[in-house]
Order: structure tokens, then sequence, then C-alpha cells
């Protein structure tokens, strides 16, 4: 099927689902409504480093920054500056690079669209795992509206571009796990992922060893002497570790070793370098990021609107997504369900060892967002299973206090 037989194929899918349409629509207007009054509120405009960048890489051929707005992360060798960020959030930007008009809008231009995809995705994730029905609309907005996902896409900031990014491809590879199940399309998926969160390359172990367990009879599974050559597992890991090659290069241009990521001998402030000095992944941040995640609260309430004040440094996702508990409903014996599971351990392993805390300077332990599309899921699959009034109040609570965030940020 050639490309724009199947953009007709997708269509022709769409226009027959009018509440896929009415989705779309609805989380376009939010996204992008909340987008618009976040930017007003800010007031700011200009290129960011990653339209800066993207601009040097294309018409310069020069992965450094010719201009540098802020200090942070800048890794300076021989004269030059070099932005500490994996390779994925610049390319989005691309796109504008022949429209210099839009450069000052491009940070909220890509963080929205980025979002929007991502929750438009949300929906197909939910109807692959949810019980069906209205239920699947309400596992929609929790994707949507009831993680940091819209927090993230809302503000227009490359340092989110990465999660943002990583959302929508793990999300599609969930979604291609409980339909054809093509290990080369879900090795790609996996991989860019990686591009933009090069932690993720790490979920590849469960799903690879569940290909390697693969005997079933659904479509789009290979043949048993395939199987028996290891073929599918082949097929998974190339674009992986391509993916992982091109990291490589990148950081070796930039560099000068494929192990270099940057962040290790980058400039940030005086805290950051001392959590730092303890090691850029370490058990001894272990414990903090922890109390972070499970019992960080706001800082205090003040007498004017909005009131609660969160702390900027994150806080616990029972705060952000609370309905996370309905996943422990899930169960552990279904092949699925042990993939998920294992993923979301083997994804907030260095979450928790980095010395980045909760993402300094956020709503939520914005690093979470790793790990949380597989969360989501689970929370679908325990859904099958039960799906009442207290479902439904974790995540309308979840959509709550995600929501706040936004207000707290417009409003402050």
């Amino acid at each position: 099927m050639s490309p724009a037989q199947w953009l007709r194929h997708r269509t022709e899918i769409l226009v027959r689902d009018p509440g896929a349409i009415a989705w779309m629509f609805f989380v376009a207007t939010i996204y992008a409504t909340a987008t618009f009054v976040r930017s007003q509120q800010i007031g700011s405009f200009g290129p960011d480093h990653m339209m800066i960048l993207a601009n040097d890489m294309l018409s310069h051929g020069r992965s450094d920054l010719t201009t540098l707005t802020t200090i942070n992360d800048i890794v300076t060798i021989g004269g030059r500056n070099y932005q500490a960020m994996s390779l994925l959030p610049t390319v989005p930007y691309f796109v504008l690079v022949p429209f210099e008009a839009l450069w000052p809008l491009s940070r909220w231009i890509v963080s929205a669209t980025l979002g929007i995809l991502a929750g438009w995705v949300a929906l197909p994730l939910a109807r692959r795992y949810g019980p069906g029905g209205s239920a699947d609309y309400w596992l929609a907005a929790l994707g949507a509206f009831g993680t940091l996902l819209f927090t993230l896409a809302f503000e227009g900031n490359f340092y989110y571009l990465a999660h943002l990014e990583s959302v929508l491809l793990i999300s599609l590879a969930l979604i291609e796990w409980q339909g054809a199940r093509r290990p080369f399309v879900l090795g790609l998926l996996i991989g860019l992922s990686g591009l933009a969160r090069p932690t993720l390359w790490i979920v590849a172990v469960p799903f690879g060893l569940a290909l390697m367990a693969e005997r079933s009879d659904r479509r789009g599974a290979w043949p048993a002497w395939s199987v028996a050559l290891g073929l599918p597992i082949v097929a998974f890991g190339l674009p992986i570790l391509a993916s992982v090659a091109v990291t490589g290069w990148f950081d070796w241009v930039r560099f000068g070793s494929p192990l270099e990521t940057g962040y290790d001998i980058s400039w940030i402030t005086p805290p950051l370098e001392r959590l730092r000095q303890q090691g850029l992944f370490s058990i001894v941040h272990l414990p903090d990021n922890l109390r972070l995640f499970l019992t960080g609260g706001i800082d205090h309430v003040r007498d004017s609107f909005p009131w609660i004040v969160p702390s900027n440094q994150g806080h616990s996702i029972f705060l952000t997504t609370p309905a996370v508990l309905i996943a422990l409903n899930a169960g552990f014996r279904d092949r699925t369900n042990l993939v998920l599971w294992s993923s979301v351990v083997l994804a907030a392993i260095p979450v928790f060892l980095y010395y980045g805390g909760g993402g300094a300077s956020t709503y939520g332990f914005r690093y979470e967002m790793d790990f949380m599309p597989f969360l989501v899921a689970l929370v679908a699959i325990a859904c099958r299973r039960h799906f009442g009034w207290i479902e439904k109040a974790l995540i309308a609570l979840s959509v709550v206090f995600v929501c706040y965030g936004f207000v707290w940020e417009a409003f402050k």
C-alpha cells in the first residue's frame, strides 16, 4: 500500500467515526486555546535554541548555536556553544526554517502541535486497551488532560519537547503492540522515542523478549520458520540500533565522543551543579526523588487567586494524576501486562537515579512522562475489569489537578 493509499484508507475510516472527529476537534481547540493564553501571559516572543539550532543545521551545516538565549545546559568547546540535548527535539523545527516570519512563534507552534498529536492518539490508545463505549472517552481524557502532557504542551518550552515526542511515539508503539504487532514498526517507534529520551531505549528489552516468545496466529504474526531464524527480533532491533548509532554520531560531532551526551559537562546553576557532582545518575539521588514523586506537596496557600501555590520543583504524582492507582487492578499474569509493568519499572530506574529531581521549575514531576504511557495503558486494562464511580472520580480528579496547572501558570 502506497502512502497515498494508506492516507486515503485512514481518511475513509475517520469519516465513518464521528466520535474520533469530535475528539480531535475538542483536543485541538483546548490545546490551542491554552497555548494562546499562555503565550500572551508570558508576552515574550523570539526564536528559542531549537529554532536557532534548526536554522544553523539546515542553512549553515553546523551543530553549534550561533546565538544564545540562555546559558543553561550549554557546553562550550573551542569557542563554540552546543546545547546538551538529544537530536529529535530539533527536528520539528526544520519545517519552519524556510518561514522566517514564523520563527518568533516557533516555540508555541511546535509544542502545541506535538501536544495535539499526542492528545489525539490518546483515544485510539484507550480503544485498544480499554473496555469500550463511553469508558474509552474517559480514558482518552485521562491521557490528554489528566497527565502532564497538557501542562508541557502549552508552555512553549523546548526543554519539554522530548517528553511530548516520547509520549506520542510510545503511545503509537503501544497501539501497534495491541494491533498488527509488526516488529520493525515497534522497533522504529521505540528507536525514535530514544532519539527524544535516550533512557527509553531500555523498554526495548521487555518488548523484544515478548516478541521472541510470540507464538500466536494473530494477523501480522510471523511464520514459524522466520521466528525460528530470529527474523522478528532482527527486524525489531535494527531500527533501535540505528537510532543509537545516530545519537552516538550526533554526540561525536558535537562533543568528540559518541559516549558524551553533554549533560555531564554543561553549565548548570550552582544548586544543580552540587547535585551533579554526586553523579549524573546515582543511588544517592533516589531517596529525594522518590520522596518528591510520592509525597511532594504544595508550597503554601495564599490570599489571592488562584490561591494554591504548587512547588516549582515538582510534586507528587498523586497531586497530578492519581488515576494511576487504577493500574494496580490490571494484574500481572497476562503477557501484555507484564511487558507494560516491566516497561514502567525499567523506564523509572534512570528517572529516579537522575540528579535533576522532578525537572526543576516545572509543574508536577515531569520526568514521570517517560513511563506514563505504559501506566495509562495499564489503567485502561484495569478498567476492563471494573469501571465505576471510583475510576471516574480518580480520572476526573486527575483532569482537575492537571488543569489547575494551567490555571496557575496562566493567572499566577
